[in-house]
Protein backbone atom coordinates (compact mmCIF):
# COMPACT_ATOMS: atom_id res chain seq x y z
CA UNK A 1 0.00 0.00 0.00
CA UNK A 2 1.72 3.09 -1.16
CA UNK A 3 -0.80 6.29 -0.80
CA UNK A 4 -0.39 8.69 -3.33
CA UNK A 5 0.93 12.17 -1.57
CA UNK A 6 -1.69 15.20 -2.83
CA UNK A 7 -0.63 19.08 -3.41
CA UNK A 8 1.49 20.16 -0.97
CA UNK A 9 0.29 23.27 0.08
CA UNK A 10 -1.46 25.38 2.24
CA UNK A 11 -4.39 27.84 1.06
CA UNK A 12 -4.07 31.48 2.84
CA UNK A 13 -6.89 33.01 3.55
CA UNK A 14 -6.61 37.01 3.69
CA UNK A 15 -3.13 36.61 5.01
CA UNK A 16 -3.95 34.46 8.16
CA UNK A 17 -3.36 31.14 8.33
CA UNK A 18 -5.63 28.98 6.87
CA UNK A 19 -8.24 26.75 8.42
CA UNK A 20 -7.11 23.60 6.61
CA UNK A 21 -3.65 22.13 5.76
CA UNK A 22 -3.99 19.53 3.06
CA UNK A 23 -1.10 17.10 1.60
CA UNK A 24 -1.41 13.71 3.34
CA UNK A 25 -3.11 10.96 1.47
CA UNK A 26 -4.63 9.46 4.76
CA UNK A 27 -5.66 9.92 8.12
CA UNK A 28 -3.50 12.11 10.29
CA UNK A 29 -2.37 9.92 13.64
CA UNK A 30 -0.10 12.44 15.21
CA UNK A 31 1.19 16.35 15.67
CA UNK A 32 3.62 18.52 17.35
CA UNK A 33 4.01 22.06 16.79
CA UNK A 34 7.96 23.38 17.44
CA UNK A 35 8.68 25.63 20.56
CA UNK A 36 9.55 28.58 18.31
CA UNK A 37 6.20 28.24 16.58
CA UNK A 38 6.90 28.40 13.10
CA UNK A 39 7.47 24.71 12.51
CA UNK A 40 4.69 22.30 12.64
CA UNK A 41 5.45 17.82 11.77
CA UNK A 42 2.43 15.55 11.16
CA UNK A 43 2.67 11.97 10.73
CA UNK A 44 0.00 9.79 8.98
CA UNK A 45 -1.66 6.19 8.14
CA UNK A 46 0.29 7.03 4.85
CA UNK A 47 3.63 6.48 6.15
CA UNK A 48 4.57 9.82 5.50
CA UNK A 49 5.45 12.73 8.07
CA UNK A 50 4.94 16.45 6.83
CA UNK A 51 7.26 19.13 7.96
CA UNK A 52 5.04 22.36 7.83
CA UNK A 53 6.40 25.97 7.53
CA UNK A 54 3.71 27.79 9.40
CA UNK A 55 5.05 31.36 8.49
CA UNK A 56 5.38 30.99 4.75
CA UNK A 57 2.06 28.56 4.82
CA UNK A 58 3.57 26.14 2.84
CA UNK A 59 4.67 22.20 3.40
CA UNK A 60 8.57 22.52 3.22
CA UNK A 61 9.28 18.34 2.85
CA UNK A 62 7.90 14.93 3.15
CA UNK A 63 9.72 13.02 5.28
CA UNK A 64 9.88 9.13 3.75
CA UNK A 65 11.42 6.27 5.52
CA UNK A 66 8.99 4.26 7.87
CA UNK A 67 7.00 1.25 6.23
CA UNK A 68 3.89 1.70 8.12
CA UNK A 69 1.63 4.45 9.71
CA UNK A 70 3.72 7.13 11.50
CA UNK A 71 1.83 7.12 14.53
CA UNK A 72 4.28 8.98 16.73
CA UNK A 73 5.68 13.24 16.01
CA UNK A 74 8.30 15.09 18.48
CA UNK A 75 10.39 17.82 18.25
CA UNK A 76 14.22 17.71 19.54
CA UNK A 77 16.89 20.24 20.88
CA UNK A 78 18.64 21.52 17.58
CA UNK A 79 16.45 21.55 15.24
CA UNK A 80 15.92 17.63 15.13
CA UNK A 81 12.32 15.72 14.86
CA UNK A 82 11.65 12.22 16.13
CA UNK A 83 9.25 10.19 14.10
CA UNK A 84 7.97 7.17 15.48
CA UNK A 85 6.19 4.32 12.98
CA UNK A 86 4.17 1.27 12.86
CA UNK A 87 6.76 -0.88 11.78
CA UNK A 88 8.49 -0.15 15.40
CA UNK A 89 11.25 2.13 13.86
CA UNK A 90 11.94 5.13 15.58
CA UNK A 91 13.84 8.01 12.92
CA UNK A 92 15.75 10.98 13.61
CA UNK A 93 15.65 13.37 11.25
CA UNK A 94 17.31 17.71 10.69
CA UNK A 95 15.33 19.79 9.29
CA UNK A 96 16.07 20.53 5.44
CA UNK A 97 17.86 16.95 5.41
CA UNK A 98 15.85 14.04 3.23
CA UNK A 99 17.13 11.26 4.88
CA UNK A 100 17.20 10.05 8.98
CA UNK A 101 20.62 10.92 10.55
CA UNK A 102 19.86 8.07 12.58
CA UNK A 103 17.40 5.05 12.93
CA UNK A 104 16.69 2.87 15.96
CA UNK A 105 14.84 -0.86 16.16
CA UNK A 106 12.69 0.32 18.97
CA UNK A 107 9.87 -1.85 19.88
CA UNK A 108 8.78 -5.15 18.40
CA UNK A 109 5.07 -4.06 17.40
CA UNK A 110 4.09 -0.80 16.42
CA UNK A 111 5.73 2.46 18.08
CA UNK A 112 2.31 4.30 19.17
CA UNK A 113 3.80 7.28 21.20
CA UNK A 114 6.90 9.34 21.89
CA UNK A 115 8.23 12.21 24.74
CA UNK A 116 11.32 14.24 25.03
CA UNK A 117 12.66 14.54 28.53
CA UNK A 118 12.73 18.02 30.05
CA UNK A 119 16.38 17.59 29.81
CA UNK A 120 16.26 17.03 26.08
CA UNK A 121 18.68 13.79 26.61
CA UNK A 122 16.12 11.34 26.64
CA UNK A 123 13.52 10.08 24.04
CA UNK A 124 10.65 8.11 25.89
CA UNK A 125 8.57 5.73 22.96
CA UNK A 126 5.71 3.75 23.93
CA UNK A 127 4.97 0.52 22.07
CA UNK A 128 2.41 -2.08 21.38
CA UNK A 129 4.88 -4.67 22.13
CA UNK A 130 3.85 -3.58 25.99
CA UNK A 131 7.14 -1.78 26.68
CA UNK A 132 8.30 1.68 27.31
CA UNK A 133 11.92 2.17 25.83
CA UNK A 134 14.18 5.16 26.83
CA UNK A 135 16.66 6.21 24.13
CA UNK A 136 19.56 8.54 24.81
CA UNK A 137 19.82 11.24 22.29
CA UNK A 138 23.50 11.78 22.15
CA UNK A 139 25.51 8.63 24.35
CA UNK A 140 24.30 5.82 26.40
CA UNK A 141 22.68 2.58 26.21
CA UNK A 142 18.76 2.21 25.98
CA UNK A 143 16.42 1.13 28.82
CA UNK A 144 13.15 -0.97 28.45
CA UNK A 145 10.74 -0.41 30.94
CA UNK A 146 7.86 -3.05 31.28
CA UNK A 147 5.21 -4.19 33.14
CA UNK A 148 2.09 -2.83 31.35
CA UNK A 149 0.08 -5.95 30.78
CA UNK A 150 -1.29 -5.19 26.83
CA UNK A 151 -0.44 -1.93 24.50
CA UNK A 152 1.08 1.16 25.73
CA UNK A 153 -0.40 3.88 23.77
CA UNK A 154 1.12 6.82 25.72
CA UNK A 155 4.32 8.40 27.12
CA UNK A 156 5.17 11.73 28.73
CA UNK A 157 7.62 13.55 31.53
CA UNK A 158 6.52 15.52 34.26
CA UNK A 159 8.41 18.64 34.83
CA UNK A 160 11.21 17.56 37.14
CA UNK A 161 11.90 14.47 34.79
CA UNK A 162 9.50 11.49 36.02
CA UNK A 163 7.92 9.26 33.38
CA UNK A 164 4.73 8.18 32.98
CA UNK A 165 3.14 5.75 30.29
CA UNK A 166 -0.79 4.76 29.94
CA UNK A 167 -1.73 1.62 28.53
CA UNK A 168 -4.56 -0.50 26.80
CA UNK A 169 -4.69 -2.32 30.27
CA UNK A 170 -6.39 0.61 31.89
CA UNK A 171 -3.16 1.48 34.05
CA UNK A 172 -1.39 4.46 34.44
CA UNK A 173 2.23 3.91 35.32
CA UNK A 174 4.32 6.53 37.45
CA UNK A 175 7.82 5.83 36.50
CA UNK A 176 10.79 6.98 39.38
CA UNK A 177 14.17 8.66 37.41
CA UNK A 178 16.45 6.45 37.20
CA UNK A 179 14.32 3.16 38.29
CA UNK A 180 11.74 1.23 38.34
CA UNK A 181 9.45 -0.59 39.39
CA UNK A 182 6.47 2.24 38.58
CA UNK A 183 3.62 3.17 40.94
CA UNK A 184 0.60 1.76 38.85
CA UNK A 185 -2.65 3.37 39.34
CA UNK A 186 -5.40 1.67 38.49
CA UNK A 187 -8.07 3.38 36.52
CA UNK A 188 -11.78 1.96 34.92
CA UNK A 189 -11.10 2.30 31.39
CA UNK A 190 -8.49 1.74 28.74
CA UNK A 191 -6.13 4.40 28.11
CA UNK A 192 -5.40 5.99 24.64
CA UNK A 193 -3.78 9.36 25.50
CA UNK A 194 -1.42 11.44 28.11
CA UNK A 195 -0.31 14.91 28.41
CA UNK A 196 1.20 16.51 31.60
CA UNK A 197 0.53 20.36 33.12
CA UNK A 198 3.49 22.53 33.66
CA UNK A 199 2.33 22.04 37.27
CA UNK A 200 2.91 18.02 37.10
CA UNK A 201 -0.82 17.42 36.62
CA UNK A 202 -1.32 14.28 35.04
CA UNK A 203 -4.59 14.28 32.41
CA UNK A 204 -5.58 10.47 30.69
CA UNK A 205 -8.16 10.32 28.27
CA UNK A 206 -9.66 6.89 27.74
CA UNK A 207 -12.70 4.15 25.78
CA UNK A 208 -14.87 5.67 28.30
CA UNK A 209 -15.06 9.60 26.84
CA UNK A 210 -13.90 11.05 30.77
CA UNK A 211 -10.66 12.82 30.89
CA UNK A 212 -9.41 11.87 34.40
CA UNK A 213 -7.13 15.05 36.05
CA UNK A 214 -4.25 12.87 38.59
CA UNK A 215 -2.04 14.63 40.90
CA UNK A 216 1.10 13.64 40.40
CA UNK A 217 1.62 11.31 42.88
CA UNK A 218 -1.59 9.47 40.85
CA UNK A 219 -4.64 10.15 43.05
CA UNK A 220 -7.44 11.74 41.29
CA UNK A 221 -8.49 15.15 41.34
CA UNK A 222 -10.81 15.36 38.55
CA UNK A 223 -13.41 13.90 36.10
CA UNK A 224 -14.31 15.65 33.32
CA UNK A 225 -17.22 14.14 30.83
CA UNK A 226 -16.57 15.08 27.55
CA UNK A 227 -18.63 12.90 25.06
CA UNK A 228 -19.57 9.24 25.48
CA UNK A 229 -17.25 8.56 22.60
CA UNK A 230 -13.18 7.21 23.15
CA UNK A 231 -10.61 9.97 23.31
CA UNK A 232 -7.89 8.92 21.20
CA UNK A 233 -6.05 12.48 21.57
CA UNK A 234 -5.06 14.66 24.30
CA UNK A 235 -2.92 18.00 24.24
CA UNK A 236 -2.41 20.63 26.75
CA UNK A 237 -1.96 24.48 26.25
CA UNK A 238 1.84 25.57 26.95
CA UNK A 239 0.53 27.25 30.09
CA UNK A 240 -1.57 24.05 31.12
CA UNK A 241 -4.86 26.23 31.67
CA UNK A 242 -6.43 24.62 28.42
CA UNK A 243 -6.88 20.43 27.55
CA UNK A 244 -7.90 19.60 23.74
CA UNK A 245 -9.84 15.93 24.20
CA UNK A 246 -10.39 14.76 20.71
CA UNK A 247 -12.42 11.74 20.20
CA UNK A 248 -13.09 8.59 17.87
CA UNK A 249 -16.52 10.42 16.06
CA UNK A 250 -14.45 13.98 15.36
CA UNK A 251 -15.51 15.96 18.14
CA UNK A 252 -12.67 18.07 20.04
CA UNK A 253 -13.86 19.26 23.86
CA UNK A 254 -11.91 22.44 25.17
CA UNK A 255 -11.33 21.88 28.62
CA UNK A 256 -10.80 24.73 31.03
CA UNK A 257 -8.27 23.08 33.70
CA UNK A 258 -8.83 24.87 36.55
CA UNK A 259 -12.54 25.52 36.55
CA UNK A 260 -12.49 21.15 35.11
CA UNK A 261 -15.17 22.18 33.23
CA UNK A 262 -15.61 22.24 29.17
CA UNK A 263 -15.72 25.78 27.97
CA UNK A 264 -16.57 24.53 23.89
CA UNK A 265 -16.30 21.67 21.51
CA UNK A 266 -15.20 21.53 18.61
CA UNK A 267 -17.19 20.33 15.57
CA UNK A 268 -15.57 19.38 12.24
CA UNK A 269 -16.59 16.84 9.52
CA UNK A 270 -17.86 14.19 11.94
CA UNK A 271 -14.53 11.77 10.98
CA UNK A 272 -11.86 10.66 14.04
CA UNK A 273 -9.62 13.46 15.32
CA UNK A 274 -6.60 11.29 16.03
CA UNK A 275 -3.81 14.16 16.66
CA UNK A 276 -3.86 17.93 18.39
CA UNK A 277 -0.85 20.31 19.50
CA UNK A 278 -1.18 23.98 20.68
CA UNK A 279 0.60 26.48 18.99
CA UNK A 280 3.48 27.78 21.65
CA UNK A 281 1.23 30.79 22.65
CA UNK A 282 -1.94 28.87 23.50
CA UNK A 283 -4.33 30.64 21.24
CA UNK A 284 -4.32 28.22 18.09
CA UNK A 285 -4.80 24.66 18.36
CA UNK A 286 -3.84 21.86 15.37
CA UNK A 287 -6.08 19.14 14.49
CA UNK A 288 -5.43 16.06 12.51
CA UNK A 289 -7.99 13.95 11.59
CA UNK A 290 -8.96 11.04 9.72
CA UNK A 291 -9.91 13.15 6.54
CA UNK A 292 -6.37 13.44 5.91
CA UNK A 293 -6.07 17.07 7.02
CA UNK A 294 -5.04 19.47 9.84
CA UNK A 295 -6.68 21.80 10.68
CA UNK A 296 -6.13 25.57 12.65
CA UNK A 297 -8.69 26.57 15.17
CA UNK A 298 -8.79 29.54 17.45
CA UNK A 299 -8.63 28.38 21.13
CA UNK A 300 -10.00 30.50 22.49
CA UNK A 301 -13.64 30.65 20.70
CA UNK A 302 -13.40 27.80 19.07
CA UNK A 303 -13.73 28.87 15.67
CA UNK A 304 -12.11 27.50 12.71
CA UNK A 305 -9.27 30.32 11.34
CA UNK A 306 -9.30 31.49 7.64
CA UNK A 307 -13.12 30.13 7.08
CA UNK A 308 -15.45 27.50 7.39
CA UNK A 309 -14.76 23.94 7.10
CA UNK A 310 -14.93 22.87 4.05
CA UNK A 311 -17.51 20.39 2.79
CA UNK A 312 -15.41 18.39 0.78
CA UNK A 313 -15.06 15.15 3.61
CA UNK A 314 -18.53 13.73 3.99
CA UNK A 315 -19.49 11.13 6.67
CA UNK A 316 -18.96 7.59 4.80
CA UNK A 317 -21.13 6.38 6.90
CA UNK A 318 -24.08 9.16 6.78
CA UNK A 319 -26.08 6.61 3.87
CA UNK A 320 -26.44 3.64 6.78
CA UNK A 321 -28.29 5.89 9.27
CA UNK A 322 -30.09 4.14 11.82
CA UNK A 323 -27.98 0.58 11.51
CA UNK A 324 -26.55 -0.63 14.52
CA UNK A 325 -23.78 -2.72 12.65
CA UNK A 326 -23.26 0.81 10.82
CA UNK A 327 -22.14 2.61 13.99
CA UNK A 328 -20.36 -0.77 15.57
CA UNK A 329 -18.09 -0.02 12.33
CA UNK A 330 -17.76 3.44 12.34
CA UNK A 331 -14.45 2.96 14.31
CA UNK A 332 -13.04 0.52 11.82
CA UNK A 333 -13.89 3.26 9.15
CA UNK A 334 -10.79 5.18 9.49
CA UNK A 335 -8.50 2.42 8.54
CA UNK A 336 -10.97 0.31 6.40
CA UNK A 337 -13.39 0.33 3.47
CA UNK A 338 -16.16 -1.25 2.43
CA UNK A 339 -16.01 -1.01 -1.42
CA UNK A 340 -13.18 -1.67 -4.01
CA UNK A 341 -14.05 1.58 -5.62
CA UNK A 342 -12.91 3.53 -2.13
CA UNK A 343 -9.44 1.78 -2.63
CA UNK A 344 -7.26 1.69 0.63
CA UNK A 345 -6.66 3.48 3.93
CA UNK A 346 -4.38 1.72 6.69
CA UNK A 347 -5.61 -1.00 6.22
CA UNK A 348 -7.13 -2.88 3.27
CA UNK A 349 -10.34 -2.72 1.78
CA UNK A 350 -12.95 -4.94 3.37
CA UNK A 351 -14.89 -5.28 0.08
CA UNK A 352 -15.83 -9.29 -0.78
CA UNK A 353 -14.16 -9.91 2.76
CA UNK A 354 -16.63 -12.73 3.51
CA UNK A 355 -14.60 -16.21 2.03
CA UNK A 356 -11.27 -14.39 1.35
CA UNK A 357 -8.02 -15.94 3.04
CA UNK A 358 -6.76 -13.41 5.67
CA UNK A 359 -3.55 -11.79 4.22
CA UNK A 360 -4.51 -11.63 0.33
CA UNK A 361 -6.35 -8.53 -0.52
CA UNK A 362 -4.59 -7.82 -3.98
CA UNK A 363 -1.98 -4.73 -3.56
CA UNK A 364 -2.33 -4.73 0.48
CA UNK A 365 1.61 -4.91 2.19
CA UNK A 366 0.51 -7.25 4.85
CA UNK A 367 2.89 -8.32 8.11
CA UNK A 368 4.49 -11.76 7.48
CA UNK A 369 2.67 -12.91 10.38
CA UNK A 370 -0.61 -12.68 9.23
CA UNK A 371 0.41 -13.87 5.31
CA UNK A 372 1.73 -16.83 7.18
CA UNK A 373 -1.83 -17.48 9.15
CA UNK A 374 -4.33 -20.16 8.12
CA UNK A 375 -8.01 -17.90 8.60
CA UNK A 376 -10.73 -17.46 6.29
CA UNK A 377 -12.87 -14.71 7.43
CA UNK A 378 -16.34 -15.57 7.77
CA UNK A 379 -18.73 -14.19 9.94
CA UNK A 380 -17.59 -16.24 12.67
CA UNK A 381 -13.88 -15.94 12.28
CA UNK A 382 -14.47 -11.87 12.36
CA UNK A 383 -17.06 -12.20 15.55
CA UNK A 384 -13.70 -14.39 17.27
CA UNK A 385 -11.61 -11.62 16.38
CA UNK A 386 -13.16 -9.08 18.15
CA UNK A 387 -14.32 -11.12 20.92
CA UNK A 388 -10.84 -12.06 21.49
CA UNK A 389 -9.13 -9.00 20.04
CA UNK A 390 -6.42 -8.65 17.13
CA UNK A 391 -3.11 -9.48 19.54
CA UNK A 392 -4.67 -12.68 20.81
CA UNK A 393 -6.52 -13.39 17.05
CA UNK A 394 -4.08 -12.79 14.84
CA UNK A 395 -0.90 -12.03 16.82
CA UNK A 396 1.75 -9.94 14.97
CA UNK A 397 -1.10 -7.55 12.80
CA UNK A 398 -0.65 -3.78 12.87
CA UNK A 399 -4.21 -3.58 13.57
CA UNK A 400 -5.27 -1.64 16.61
CA UNK A 401 -6.18 -3.54 19.75
CA UNK A 402 -10.13 -3.20 19.96
CA UNK A 403 -12.59 -6.20 21.33
CA UNK A 404 -16.61 -5.73 21.30
CA UNK A 405 -17.69 -7.38 24.54
CA UNK A 406 -21.03 -7.25 23.55
CA UNK A 407 -22.02 -10.10 21.44
CA UNK A 408 -25.11 -8.46 20.23
CA UNK A 409 -22.71 -5.70 18.83
CA UNK A 410 -20.19 -8.31 17.25
CA UNK A 411 -23.61 -9.95 15.58
CA UNK A 412 -24.70 -6.34 14.24
CA UNK A 413 -21.36 -5.99 12.59
CA UNK A 414 -20.73 -8.94 10.75
CA UNK A 415 -24.49 -8.71 9.61
CA UNK A 416 -23.49 -5.46 8.52
CA UNK A 417 -20.19 -6.53 6.45
CA UNK A 418 -22.05 -9.14 4.81
CA UNK A 419 -24.66 -6.91 3.40
CA UNK A 420 -22.57 -3.86 2.54
CA UNK A 421 -19.06 -5.46 1.44
CA UNK A 422 -20.08 -8.37 -1.11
Amino acid sequence: MRAVLVALCLIAAGGSASAEMRGHGGPVRALAVAPVGDVAVSGSFDNRAIVWDLGREAAARVLRHHDGAVNAVAFLPEDAIATGGADGRIAFWRLGVADPVRVEAAHEAPVAGLAVSPDGETLASAGWDGAVRLTPLTDGTARVLTGHGGQVNAVAFAPDGTLVSAGYDATLRIWPEGGDPARVIQLPTPLNALAIAPDGTIAAGGADGVVRLLSPAGETLAQIETQPLPIIALALSPDGSRLAAATIRGSVAVIDVAARAVMFTLVGPGLPVWSAAFAPDGETLYTGGGDAVVRAWDARTGEPIGGPILSGAEDPLARFAGSRGAEVFRACAACHTLSEDEGERAGPTLAGIFGRRIGTAEGYDYSPALVAMDIVWTPQTVAALFEQGPTAYTPGSKMPEQRILAAEDRQALVDFLAEVTR
